[in-house]
């Protein structure tokens, strides 16, 4: 059986990890995961709950040398912990200081990670650095099913090493030395998974624990990071940083997933902080499979081995990384065999008096009136639950000092009237998660807790 090794890193003292003004070497990373490794009780799987991205990497290290998986939650509220229970009986959690309420929810030993991060190996230890079964079922992550229970995605060693790899690849990454990679994301999330974990730890990086959220945040987290060095964010986090107009210490790579990036956001992006913005298109169910320069390009280049085939209505992914057929929920038009634009995912389109549309591209245009800060479309469920067949759209748009009539006459100069939002709701945030992503439920609760306090909204 084909082995990989755990990290990428070839001498002892390689610069590995930045935690609380402190750089860890890669034998203490070894060092620090063989001994919470030792800990861990008899098992098939850990539970994750980590924030801190240093010890999200122990805990990963800890289960894959102890030949066991680890199970990446994109939410930790206590009825979603108790499903993933169900689905690991022999399960340990792995924690960094999680809430009492979702340890209470596990009926599993529990360790706390902070606790062999602190502890410094003493004496000599030979180097080596470990070999890992390629094989070996490395993680299982979660997307939300129909029914609202999770849904696994297994991931084994190999193909995640591969992913990283070819993204290392890509984007140049072994040209410069390791890159320090800074993420505004989560740890958990396919995306911060593979790019703020996996890819330093794969490409001989420097991972950064700190996970940043306000902008003064995010530049005072790169400043004492050594170049080369990226920061790997989502739209919503850049155009934060961008609208705050803070200067950043000099970046050398950005890269940006998660959710549609507009090309004036990547150009302007590009222009003040003097670093290539490469966005990465991926799901859950594959990891990453390609990449574009969003502020010089349209089209979307798959990683060199992954290839695209047409089944129905569906386009499936397969190749490199990706070793069985898996469908991707988008609307893809291959240019070549290696590229192709993306026109948005297919639940996404929407249907109304006859014309179609999508709600991304809908909700893009809304963004681009002069004074919307952020806004989305969502599918109105009052209208759809009582006139079947019928498709009707509202919005939310967070836009001070605007009137609702002024955006609505502005989006009829960018629109189909059929698709004009109605109603328009002006609202102080919306309601993203923790990778800026807007699911259509959020929206359409908060919609329904607006018309339940004004009668008649939705008239």
């Amino acid at each position: 059986m084909t082995a990989l090794p755990l990290i990428c890193h070839t001498q002892p003292h390689a610069p590995l990890a930045w935690r609380e003004g402190h750089m860890i070497s890669a034998a203490l990373f070894l060092q620090q995961a063989e001994a919470l490794a030792a800990r861990l009780p008899q098992g098939t799987h850990v539970l994750n709950l980590c924030t801190d991205r240093y010890h999200f990497a122990l805990a990963t290290a800890a289960a894959l040398l102890r030949g066991q998986c680890s199970l990446l939650p994109s939410a930790q509220a206590p009825e979603v912990l108790r499903q993933l229970g169900a689905l690991a009986p022999s399960l340990c959690c792995l924690h960094d200081g999680a809430a009492s309420e979702q340890l209470a929810a596990l009926s599993c030993p529990a360790l706390y990670v902070d606790e062999f991060e602190a502890s410094r190996p003493r004496g000599a230890h030979p180097w080596h650095v470990p070999q890992i079964p390629a094989e070996q079922l490395a993680a299982v992550l979660f997307t939300s099913g129909t029914t609202g229970s999770p849904v696994p995605h297994p991931k084994r060693f190999g193909d995640l090493v591969r992913g990283v790899q070819a993204q290392a690849l890509r984007m140049a990454l072994n040209q410069q030395g390791g890159y320090a990679i800074l993420g505004t994301v989560p740890a958990q999330h396919m995306f911060g998974f593979e790019s703020t974990v996996l890819l330093p730890l794969q490409s001989a990086g420097v991972l950064c624990a700190a996970r940043p959220f306000f902008p003064a945040d995010i530049a005072a987290a790169l400043d004492p990071l050594p170049r080369p060095r990226a920061l790997c964010t989502t739209p919503v986090h850049l155009s934060a940083l961008l609208s705050a107009g803070l200067a950043l210490p000099p970046l050398d790579l950005i890269l940006c997933a998660t959710a549609p990036l507009s090309a004036p956001l990547a150009r302007m992006a590009e222009q003040r902080y003097a670093a290539p913005l490469w966005e990465i298109y991926g799901t859950t169910e594959t990891g990453h499979l390609a990449t574009r320069r969003t502020a010089l390009e349209w089209h979307w280049q798959l990683w060199p081995d992954v290839r695209l085939s047409h089944h129905g209505q569906k386009w499936l992914a397969q190749g490199g990384h990706v070793p069985e057929p898996t469908p991707l929920a988008d609307v893809l038009q291959p240019l070549d065999e290696q590229r192709f634009l993306l026109h948005g995912r297919s639940a996404d389109l929407v249907n109304v008096a006859g014309k179609r549309s999508s709600l991304a591209y809908l909700s893009h245009q809304l963004n681009t009136v002069p004074g919307v800060q952020d806004g989305a479309y969502f599918l109105r469920e009052d209208v759809r639950n009582s006139l079947e067949g019928v498709t009707r759209l509202g919005a939310l748009a967070v836009a001070p000092g605007l009137a609702v009539a002024h955006i609505v006459a502005a989006l009829r100069e960018r629109i189909d009237p059929v698709f004009l939002p109605r109603p328009l709701l002006l609202v102080e945030r919306l309601p993203r998660n923790d990778t800026g992503k807007l699911p259509q439920q959020a929206l359409q609760t908060l919609a329904a807790e607006l018309a339940a306090r004004s009668p008649g909204l939705f008239d």
